[in-house]
């Protein structure tokens, strides 16, 4: 789907848990997905039903008036062929059979970590999706956007011009964001890019791209130097 001639990734989550829901529609919309939620089976129904449809639902098997389960079969049986991922508490092999045989594309157990989750779900959309609208690489910073599949960055729709290491470091930043990465390591991720810049120092790349992205370059918020040791990517 486009909004204003620009793709739309449209995510549908489905969990009874207030909690589980609001931390995965914030997680998810933080990434540039438009996330609509539902509570119990009969609205996930009615919402996975809707047009236009889906890009990507993630239900859960555990609900109150008609289960995960039930909502699949009769999803499919009305020709919705959004991919579905089934999250439940669950793991016995009948359940994951159960869900593959309904028509489910994922099976996913609670308790999961956020982070694995959005991977799987970035592989199943560039799948089903053109490389161009893939999600799951697009990353909203304060008023700047990051698309790491189309190589843009864009400040207020503006476009921002990037040399191919100031882009190199930034997408290795945000694949490794909360970890801690060195001048050695983003060195090594470079030797791919543009051999004339190799000659300046990663320091020199980061304080460039800090005044690209940062609010206030000076006290960065995003790219955060860790004790002279390296640097980490706080999203």
């Amino acid at each position: 789907m486009r909004e204003n001639g620009k793709p739309t990734i449209r995510m549908l989550i489905v969990d009874d848990d207030p909690d589980i829901r609001v931390a995965l529609q914030d997680f998810f919309e933080l990434q540039g997905l438009r996330v609509t939620l539902a509570a119990d089976g009969v609205e996930a129904l009615e919402r996975i039903t809707q047009k236009p449809g889906f890009d990507i639902v993630l239900l859960d098997v555990m609900l109150p008036k008609k289960s995960g389960f039930e909502v699949l079969r009769e999803a499919r049986e009305r020709g919705v062929t959004a991919p579905v991922v089934v999250l439940t508490a669950r793991n016995e092999q009948e359940m994951v059979l159960k869900g593959f045989k309904l028509g489910a594309v994922e099976y996913i157990t609670k308790p999961f970590d956020a982070d694995e989750l959005a991977a799987r779900v970035r592989v199943i959309l560039s799948r089903t999706m053109p490389p161009s609208e893939a999600p799951m690489d697009v990353y909203q910073l304060g008023h700047v956007k990051v698309n790491l599949s189309t190589h843009e960055v864009k400040r207020n729709g503006e476009r921002i011009p990037f040399s191919a290491h100031e882009f190199g470091i930034l997408q290795y930043l945000l694949q490794r964001r909360g970890e801690t990465v060195s001048p050695e390591e983003l060195r090594t991720a470079l030797q791919e890019f543009d051999a004339s810049e190799q000659a300046l120092p990663i320091e020199h790349h980061v304080a460039a791209l800090r005044e690209k992205i940062e609010p206030d370059p000076a006290f960065p918020m995003y790219i955060e130097t860790v004790n002279d040791s390296g640097y980490r990517f706080n999203a």
